[in-house]
């Protein structure tokens, strides 16, 4: 527990320390987030924020493996598995770096075409999934809160294209969700402190979750985000005075599918992340209402939802409180389905 702690304040101190170190190097060089205006039909009521620091995701990054690293003077091993995921999500950030770099020096919100990046992230989510499945030993099963639970048991090449799937479909999810000021960093520290509960449970009852690999490693990791986020909220809270930027979008998106792969809690991660998939799925369904309408009608103002909801009137802070009680709410149902499985299991 001594090291989940560790990691938790050391990534908090240098995110939040990190962070201000970014704003005032971004701001100096004149490196702010362009924002989408009406020609490009884009929230043009969030035009004043134009000009603001971005790429605080690098951060996030740098805190979360200080803070991961650091806590391992506890005799903690450097655990194949979570290398692997580091490995993944640093490429998925440096993937996101690419894409915000581009914008700036292109000063508009148009990074790598989206059709390219979706197929660039997808392949290496992948990719990343068979390096897990070949290297580490890891279930090879469809789960909600534990290996068995469900009894899906698939082919080795059909888990990895599911486990692909869902890091590519969270960290699409996360990157929709960062359009308000904390509303994505404070939805995401939730969900890896949910994932820092179950590591550390399964850490301690290794008879109820044998097929756990180093569930111990993995709980740092997780408090490693959590710190990273705490820090970064200090500083992206609204008024926000920087943004994370695809970079940290990209990152945050696959630690947190890293770890329900991991923890073999792959559905659990649907509520673990309900804001995501909700912010997601608005735009999934915004764009299918308006081709199935011939492009004649949409069913929000605007998507993300969060958009909508800004347009009917709303502020943004209640926006995003709202919204992060409603990550609260579903964070808190999946720990109350883990537990309660639990304890079935062990009574």
């Amino acid at each position: 527990m001594i090291a989940v702690l560790i990691a938790g304040a050391v990534s908090t101190l240098i995110s939040l320390f990190g962070t201000r170190y970014l704003i005032v190097f971004f701001r100096t060089r004149g490196q702010g987030q362009p924002i989408l205006g009406k020609e490009d039909h884009g929230p043009e009521h969030h035009m004043v924020k134009q000009g603001t620091p971005t790429m605080g995701g690098i951060a996030i990054v740098v805190a979360a493996f200080g803070g991961w690293v650091v806590a391992h003077v506890r005799d903690i091993a450097f655990s194949d598995q979570a290398m692997i995921v580091w490995a993944g999500i640093l490429a998925m950030s440096f993937m996101g770096f690419l894409d915000d770099w581009i914008k700036v020096r292109k000063r508009h919100n148009r990074g790598i075409f989206w059709k390219q990046k979706n197929y660039i992230t997808m392949a290496m989510a992948v990719g990343f999934a068979w390096w897990l499945a070949a290297t580490t030993g890891i279930d090879e099963s469809i789960t909600l809160v534990r290996a068995g639970d469900l009894g899906f048991e698939v082919p080795t090449v059909v888990w990895i294209i599911w486990a692909g799937i869902i890091v590519w479909a969270t960290t699409n999810a996360v990157n929709v969700t960062d359009g308000l000021d904390g509303l994505a960093g404070g939805s995401a520290l939730m969900g890896f402190g949910a994932f820092m509960i179950i590591a550390y449970w399964a850490f301690r009852n290794p008879d109820v979750y044998p097929a756990v690999v180093n569930p111990l490693d993995m709980g740092v990791l997780a408090a490693g985000f959590a710190g990273a986020c705490l820090g970064f909220l200090w500083w992206n809270a609204a008024p926000a005075r920087i943004f994370m930027g695809d970079v940290g979008a990209l990152a945050i998106g696959s630690a947190l599918a890293f770890l329900a792969l991991t923890l073999n809690t792959h559905l659990l991660l649907i509520l673990i992340c309900g804001i995501n998939v909700i912010e997601a799925g608005s735009v999934a369904v915004q764009m299918g209402v308006f081709k199935a309408s011939g492009r004649t009608r949409r069913l929000f103002r605007m998507s993300p939802i969060h958009h909508h909801f800004e347009l009917g009137g709303w502020p943004e802070t209640t926006v995003i409180i709202r919204f992060w009680l409603i990550s609260a709410i579903c964070v808190a149902s999946a720990l109350a389905i883990f537990i309660g499985d639990f304890t079935r299991e062990v009574g």
